[in-house]
């Protein structure tokens, strides 16, 4: 996995004349990018880099239940990235691949969203007139309000932190807020706009399905249910097929050269796919922030026209006009990370200072030397987009099973229980599922996790490959002819 704050050596496999491609993949809680080459023995990683974003910021429009980023700082912590690797990697680089978190929404003014200036290693921008990036995690919208808003003609549900439902809850409580602005897009498509200068963003078919109001047989917006409702059409993305190209750069950026060939911006979970997934009975788990368990379905399927907001699954447009089934579920590595900040302000209550690292340490071994419990928790501690008013709950408490490490197991066994609830043992088998790929940070360091997948899912699971969708963006990039 890529190192945070380094940059991670030149492979001796790629020779100093070796084109390059750059992935970036702009995540919930950090930037990624890697430099990616073709070889006789495949792709190869030859750099990679990873900077924290720190990016969380106040929501006054919403309060409590908003979540909002910093572009500010998500472009300073790309910019650190970059400025990472080595100048003569950077000058080879001549295809640029982004992926980023989707759903969420940045708006931002029109020829205004960056300013440009010479640095010590050619050009970078800044963010200029650009909101907070209102994240895919949001919860401004309520189940009363996303049951108001007019129902799409699309496959998948309108949730709560999809992009067209934040533009419809502005629209209600705060129209004064999207006045300045004429442009809008998830916080890759900013980017890439920025790179290539569009007058008009240019969204890819993965991230326009994940806003919400975008029918993927079509390829186009619901215009028509949009505009009766008052909608701003405006700030709708142009749309194009995942792998294309969205411009070239018409100037150099981090000595990046002028003229490199910047691909649509792509969704974080197909590049995360992308980059692992070498058969079709291959399942892909990826449990990080949040957690995603996913079946390629079979070619030539095409989605239902209408949503079922009550399916746990749902079907993401990946590449080549095919499909992925995906249960993807708002918690995962949120979810110990939620319990570890718990049980660090418990400490401190108590006048203890401890490391949250320390904490997470200690829970994991007690958990590893717990081996079963009767003790029950249902995780869903940020609710599910088909069950949204689920929260978490524990049950079958025992006086005798309240150790750390009885509670550390039973969360545990709960994530991967939730998933499996979502998309069960059953029907990988029935879609021919031989193995099971697994990656995301949180699943990778967490040995308890790892056993919990295997007692829930009896196949052939693999760690350790490295999965990560800014060398998924590359490989996009790099495959294309």
């Amino acid at each position: 996995m890529m190192a945070d704050n380094q940059a991670v050596g030149l492979s001796p496999c790629a020779t100093p004349g070796t084109v390059c491609v750059l992935g970036i993949d702009l995540g919930t809680t950090s930037v990624k990018a890697a430099l990616v080459v073709e070889t006789a023995q495949g792709q190869i990683v030859t750099q990679s880099c990873s900077r924290e974003t720190q990016a969380q910021a106040d929501s006054p429009a919403a309060g409590a239940q908003g979540m909002e980023q910093d572009v500010q700082k998500i472009i300073k912590a790309l910019n650190e990235c970059l400025a990472a690797f080595p100048q003569e990697h950077l000058q080879r680089v001549s295809r640029i691949g982004i992926s980023g978190q989707m759903h969420g929404v940045v708006f931002w003014k029109t020829n205004q969203g960056c300013k440009w200036a010479e640095s010590g290693t050619g050009h970078t921008f800044q963010p200029g007139e650009v909101s907070h990036l209102i994240t895919w995690q949001d919860g401004r919208c309520s189940s009363s309000f996303l049951s108001s808003l007019p129902q799409p003609q699309s496959h998948l549900s309108v949730a709560t932190g999809f992009g067209c439902a934040t533009i419809y809850w502005y629209l209600k409580n705060s129209p004064g807020f999207l006045k300045p602005f004429d442009a809008a897009g998830t916080i890759h498509d900013y980017v890439v706009a920025m790179l290539c200068d569009l007058e008009r963003p240019l969204m890819s078919v993965q991230n326009a399905a994940s806003w919400g109001y975008f029918n993927s047989r079509s390829k186009s917006w619901n215009t028509e249910i949009l505009r009766e409702s008052g909608f701003p059409l405006d700030l709708l993305p142009e749309v194009g097929d995942p792998g294309g190209i969205a411009g070239r750069m018409p100037h150099d950026w981090h000595g990046i050269p002028k003229g490199a060939e910047v691909g649509i911006a792509l969704g974080d979970f197909q590049c995360s796919v992308y980059s692992c997934m070498t058969e079709r009975t291959d399942a892909v788990l990826n449990i990080s922030t949040s957690a995603q368990l996913t079946v390629p379905m079979p070619l030539g399927f095409q989605p239902p026209e209408t949503p079922d907001s009550l399916s746990a699954v749902a079907y993401f447009p990946y590449f080549d006009g095919n499909y992925l089934a995906v249960a993807a579920s708002l918690n995962g590595g949120n979810v110990l990370a939620t319990f570890v900040d718990m049980l660090a302000c418990w400490m401190a209550e108590l006048g203890y200072d401890v490391l949250e690292s320390r904490v997470y340490t200690q829970m994991i071994n007690a958990a590893l030397a717990q081996n079963a419990t009767r003790l029950s928790i249902c995780p869903t501690v940020f609710g599910e987009r088909h069950m949204p008013e689920q929260l978490a709950s524990v049950t079958s408490i025992a006086a005798s099973e309240l150790s750390l490490g009885h509670v550390t197991r039973a969360l545990c066994h709960g994530i991967i229980q939730n998933l499996h609830s979502m998309l069960p043992f059953q029907h990988l088998k029935e879609a021919g599922v031989k193995r099971i790929l697994g990656s995301g940070s949180a699943l990778s360091r967490n040995d308890v996790l790892k056993q919990e997948v295997e007692k829930t899912f009896p196949l052939p699971v693999i760690y350790g490959k490295d999965v990560d969708a800014a060398v998924g963006a590359a490989m996009v990039m790099l495959h294309r002819r």
